[in-house]
């Protein structure tokens, strides 16, 4: 049974805004799962549907087999939240609100296990109000990992982390993969959706215009793959430039160049090549995720979010409930 499917998923604001269209979407059990788009592509409207913070206009949600609006509690005992924008406001140290949130899921989860899993284990002791973004973030993280949930929904997991703090953060989502957990992983972070996820799904303008793996969707954009050929002695073009898939070939020096319009092309340029002259080394460089990123959304658009801000208060009424 798929962890989460929906079905013709649409949220309209007032007559003119449709925030998420006619969305039909399947995520996997133990799946990692992207969600990409620009700002105001309908991520977050899509994740507050399947929370059941705000209700679809049209469609349906089912979160483990159960409807996302009518079972919307028993989907939430399952399920573990890291929300886009989650701030800390209360005068409460990272140890208490990681002991606050055990409590109120009744798990067995040690706080202190937590704590140390996302890294702040040594200013546990601190007001959480007074850590920095990227800590403030750990501390989320490690909140909805407490009772080892069978979903993990992240809402732009990685912003205000350093390097280190997302390269940690994606060990412990494959982890939790690894051991059953299924991962709704959205961003708009392209190199963190390559990083980790099974599969892409990518969202503009409210419409989901692709799904497939990354290498899927290479082969299936109009991208370009380029592949350079260093040879012990100037190699011979003859015939490259005829292979099907092939749109450009340069030669300098001992250095070949192919750019190819078809990636699987490369093989039959280094056979080609390899023929006539030794080829000593190999680099190459497939179609990057921005560059199908620009393709499937034509370049995205700036903004502030997915809801209009006539539908603000609704929208920060789902922050605090998903704490």
């Amino acid at each position: 049974m798929p962890s989460i499917r929906t079905n013709g998923l649409t949220k309209r604001f007032g007559e003119s805004v449709v925030a998420v269209d006619d969305l039909d979407l399947t995520i996997e059990d133990g799946e990692i799962f992207g969600f990409l788009g620009p700002n105001g592509a309908g991520k977050s409207t899509t994740i507050n549907m399947l929370l059941d913070f705000i209700r679809p206009t049209e469609g349906s949600a089912q979160v483990f087999g159960m409807d996302a609006q009518a079972e919307a509690a028993a989907i939430r005992d399952r399920i573990g939240v890291l929300p886009e924008g989650y701030g800390f406001d209360d005068y409460l140290t990272g140890r208490e609100y990681m002991k606050w949130a055990v409590e109120t899921k009744d798990a067995a989860d040690d706080p202190e296990e937590l704590l140390d899993l996302v890294g702040i284990a040594d200013d546990a002791d601190r007001v959480a109000d007074g850590y920095s973004k990227g800590m403030q973030q750990r501390l989320a993280f490690g909140m909805a990992l407490a009772d080892d949930p069978d979903l993990l929904i992240l809402d732009e997991p990685s912003t205000g982390l350093d390097p280190n703090g997302i390269q940690h953060m994606r060990s412990v989502i494959r982890d939790r993969a690894d051991s059953g957990t299924t991962v709704f992983f959205s961003s708009h972070i392209l190199s963190e959706v390559e990083a980790v996820c099974d599969r892409v799904g990518v969202m503009n303008e409210g419409r989901l215009v692709a799904m497939d793996s990354i290498e899927g969707l290479r082969e299936s954009a109009n991208g370009r793959a380029s592949i350079e050929l260093t040879c012990a002695e100037a190699p011979s073009v003859d015939g490259v430039a005829d292979i099907d898939g092939v749109a450009e070939v340069d030669v300098a020096g001992a250095k070949l160049t192919a750019t190819c319009t078809d990636p699987k092309a490369k093989v039959e340029v280094v056979k080609r090549v390899d023929r006539r002259t030794e080829v000593v080394d190999i680099l190459a460089d497939n179609t990057s995720l921005e560059e199908l990123f620009n393709q499937f959304t034509g370049g995205g658009r700036d903004g502030d979010g997915d809801v209009p801000a006539g539908e603000a208060v609704e929208r920060g009424d789902s922050r605090e409930v998903s704490a």
